[in-house]
């Protein structure tokens, strides 16, 4: 089965891969930039989540592989791959794995190394979510209902962009919830360890995020010996959306 993407603009081919519960709209915005200055945008959506396929497997061999058959369908070689959090796992083994395929790889606030499991609340309240025709009665509902689960409204609408109106007029999620609860743990998991990817390769990292520390940086190098590792000031994890115009403009140097 092929991933499903978004496709747009006309020129060398760029794929982005989102984080955990996102999906590949989450870039739009910032994809039609890249697109206006000759790029094909891919905008690729990881298996069990936006409007990808299903699967009981889930851990970042099947991810990195998906998208190996995924630019083996559309012709794609030579690619720009940018990955965050989740996604960045994703485009680390896969740069490692298929080395010939990239150009240029950049990491958006995620490292190699292993992170605990920090989304039990989350999906706490997603599941709860499911549970609830009510609260699936509409999106202010849904807010609604989450809000005793989720305090941050950013975060709320980020996972609300999941929500899609089925045929019985109730609101569903796109993400596959069970199989994520299930193999929440392979979202944290570490890069093999001896892999090492010798290509040009970016790591942004979010000045208000804890996701990668100077402690991090050895770690970094030592599986990218030439990675750059740049700060996004006033921004967080979700560097990309809190502060989109540095984000933009260090992307486009790096690849200029």
């Amino acid at each position: 089965m092929i991933l499903h993407s978004n496709i747009s603009g006309e020129g060398k081919a760029f794929v982005i891969l989102h984080g955990f519960l996102g999906m590949g709209d989450n870039w739009k915005t910032l994809a039609g930039q890249f697109a206006d200055t000759g790029y094909e945008m891919h905008l690729v959506d990881q298996r069990n989540h936006g409007r990808s396929f299903h699967s009981t497997v889930f851990n970042y061999e099947a991810l990195a592989e998906d998208l190996k058959a995924y630019c083996d369908y559309k012709g794609l070689t030579k690619i720009i791959l940018l990955g965050h959090s989740m996604g960045g796992k994703t485009a680390m083994l896969f740069a490692m794995r298929y080395p010939e395929l990239i150009d240029k790889l950049i990491i958006a606030d995620i490292g190699p190394k292993e992170y605990p499991q920090h989304h039990q609340q989350i999906l706490e309240g997603l599941q709860a979510l499911s549970a609830s025709s009510d609260a699936r009665s509409s999106r202010g509902n849904a807010d609604t209902f989450l809000e005793a689960y989720i305090s941050d409204w950013g975060t709320r609408q980020f996972l609300l962009k999941n929500l899609y109106w089925q045929k019985d007029k109730t609101l569903a999620l796109r993400v596959n919830l069970p199989v994520l609860v299930n193999e929440i743990e392979a979202i944290g998991e570490a890069l093999p360890t001896q892999t090492i990817y010798e290509g040009d390769t970016l790591f942004l990292k979010g000045m208000k995020s804890n996701y990668i520390t100077e402690s991090d940086e050895n770690l970094i190098h030592a599986h990218f010996p030439n990675a750059e590792i740049i700060g996004i000031k006033d921004a967080g994890h979700w560097l990309h959306a809190e502060n989109p115009e540095d984000f933009y403009d260090a992307v486009l140097n790096f690849l200029n």
